[in-house]
């Protein structure tokens, strides 16, 4: 298996022994939470940007004509692998409405660009089940097997958009890993040793955010 394989693979989680890992693929997100005219959260749009190692390896596994970029139906290749392995992940999305998870719809489409040597991924989900805008809300992008480092460079990159939203309060939360690791000792040891090849409780330590309405 060529390298730029195996990373195309370890960004579809195929790689669950890399659980404790350190991050070896870089996504810088944003995520923008849709307010529907009827209440409830309408969907989720997604931008990542990824690294530029990673997004040469994906041209380079990809690139079936070898002209060292991506043509549109390469592009496409790469957003249909994606959309297919990402769906038992729940395409990294962490959603929660007053303490119970909720997962989304497969993405119509997941569009695909290659700009100055960087790998961007286009898509919106829609939760599958109805999420009104009441109670605490909590919106993140994370991946258990912590393989891929998702990050919001700002707290601008984590927006609500909507008139629903304007009787709500927001707020993003960047958890401290030592208050993290002193609040959740026993339950995080127990994680380990109970599942030690992947735990959700690695999304205590990613960034939120926090709708109150």
């Amino acid at each position: 298996m060529r390298h730029s394989t195996i990373l195309i693979a370890a960004l579809l989680s195929l790689a669950p022994a890399a659980a404790f890992a350190h991050p070896h693929i870089f996504v810088e997100a944003r995520l923008e939470v849709v307010a529907g005219k009827d209440g409830n959260v309408e969907e989720l749009r997604n931008v990542w940007r990824f690294d530029e190692v990673f997004s040469s390896s994906v041209v380079m596994d990809f690139d079936k004509n070898t002209d060292l970029k991506l043509e549109p139906n390469e592009l496409t290749d790469v957003g249909n692998t994606v959309k297919k392995s990402l769906a038992d992940y729940d395409y990294y999305m962490n959603l929660t409405i007053n303490g119970k998870n909720i997962t989304v719809q497969k993405p119509d489409i997941i569009h695909v660009d290659y700009k100055d040597g960087q790998l961007l991924m286009f898509f919106a989900v829609k939760p599958v089940e109805k999420m009104p805008l009441k109670g605490r809300l909590t919106f993140g992008v994370y991946d258990p097997t912590l393989y891929t480092s998702i990050d919001f460079p700002t707290d601008n990159e984590l927006a609500i958009v909507g008139d629903g939203f304007k009787a709500c309060k927001h707020q993003v939360v960047r958890p401290d890993a030592d208050e993290v690791i002193s609040q959740n000792k026993q339950s995080l040891t127990d994680a380990f040793f109970n599942d030690p090849t992947g735990t959700n409780m690695s999304k205590l330590f990613a960034t939120r955010l926090e709708v109150t309405c």
